[in-house]
Formats: structure tokens, C-alpha cells, sequence
């Protein structure tokens, strides 16, 4: 029986289904693909992760490893693809897994899921995780990478500034306004008489004129 981490391929779907609301089989297959990964790095690896997509892996990362969106620990770069790295924090080299599509011709369920070629509704969903199980991580490809210095443990500017143009913090390492304003989208997901109202100075005494170097509020009363 195929194993994930340290639970049975069972016990893995109860927990998917507990943490995402239903048995995604997007989160079994990266289940795979976590467990691949892991069992590639040096053992006692301190690592971090780089999702390739918004959509289940994050979550099966969530499940099985420590990082998360919230730590900073897991990184998503929505590229569309399905893959994901894991890498030593501090060196930056570690594995990439990925979904080889070149691999699905003895799983049709599998493929038919993966390159959406029948709707959701009409998908075999017991013989989609049933094939899942079967498969486990022999569809998946696997590649030893390097990734960039920026990417590393240190390796990103974490003083906070403040924004001259919406007055709200950010990362000053991300330049010298925040990228929402540098992008002329103070909140591209509300409407616009919202963010002409935010973009007013809103005399909270932390502005640039209050700044200490570093971006620190001043002691000034």
C-alpha cells in the first residue's frame, strides 16, 4: 500500500477532506509529490517551498511539511504549472517535482482529471483516487535544482517603510513606493472611489516626514 509521509494513502484522503472541504484530487497527487521531494532532500534539511500554482498544492504542502504562506516558508509563484520545489534554506539547492504528462497514457481518469478533458461532473471520482493510489509518485518528474540567492533564508530586505502615496507600510525593500502604487492599483480588487479615498493624506503621524532613517517612526513628541 502506498504510503504518504507518515500516513497511509486513507488516512491522507480523510485528512484532505477535513482541511479542504472535499477530496481534492489535486492535493492526493501533490501528497505524492511532497513525499517524492522530501525523500530527496539530505536528511535534517531545513527547507522552504515554491509552489508553481495556486491551486491544491499549497494545501498539500500545508498537510505534510511546516511551511506555510503564513511563515513565509512556502512561496507561490503562479506560474500554471503543477510543480513544486523544496530547498535548503540556506543554499538554495534542493529537488523540483512535477506532473510528467508524458507518464498518464496508463491512467486515463488520472489524465482525463488533469488536462480537463471531461467536466467535473461527469469524472469517475472513486477511479480517479483509486488510480491516484496506484500511481502515487511514478507520474511525477524530478529535477535537482538551485534556486536564486533572493529566495534565500536573509537573502530579502525586511525593514518597513512608509508609502508617500497611500500612507500605509510595506517592505522598503520593494522600492520606494509599494508595489501597489508603483502599479498605479492602490487595491485592484475594490472599487475605484475606494482607493481615491485611501490614497488621501490620513495625518496618522507616521509619514515620511516622521520617518527616522530606516524607516522607523521618530521619537519627536
Amino acid at each position: 500500500m502506498h504510503e504518504i509521509g507518515s500516513y497511509t494513502y486513507d488516512d491522507y484522503c480523510k485528512r484532505v477532506k477535513a482541511f479542504h472541504g472535499t477530496l481534492a484530487p489535486g492535493i492526493l497527487v501533490g501528497g505524492f509529490m511532497v513525499d517524492l521531494a522530501r525523500r530527496n532532500l539530505p536528511p535534517g534539511t531545513l527547507f522552504d517551498v515554491i509552489c508553481e500554482t495556486v491551486q491544491c498544492l499549497p494545501d498539500a504542502v500545508q498537510l505534510l511539511t511546516p511551511c506555510s504562506v503564513g511563515n513565509q516558508w512556502m512561496k507561490i509563484i503562479d506560474v500554471g504549472r503543477f510543480a513544486l520545489t523544496l530547498y535548503d534554506k540556506d543554499t538554495g539547492e534542493g529537488v523540483r517535482v512535477h506532473m510528467d504528462s508524458g507518464k498518464l497514457e496508463r491512467w486515463p481518469a488520472i489524465r482525463e482529471w488533469f488536462f480537463k478533458l471531461k467536466p467535473k461532473r461527469e469524472q469517475d471520482l472513486g477511479l480517479l483516487v483509486e488510480e491516484i493510489r496506484e500511481a502515487g509518485a511514478d507520474i511525477c518528474g524530478m529535477d535537482k535544482i538551485t534556486v536564486l540567492p533572493g529566495f534565500l533564508r536573509g537573502g530579502r530586505e525586511k525593514s518597513v517603510t512608509i508609502c508617500p502615496i497611500c500612507g500605509e507600510a510595506y517592505r522598503a525593500g520593494d522600492g520606494a513606493v509599494c508595489p501597489a502604487c508603483s502599479q498605479g492599483e492602490l487595491l485592484p480588487y475594490v472599487e475605484q472611489a475606494y482607493c481615491t479615498e485611501m490614497a488621501q493624506p490620513k495625518g496618522c503621524g507616521v509619514g515620511p516626514a516622521n520617518l527616522a532613517p530606516g524607516g522607523r517612526p521618530s521619537q519627536s513628541p
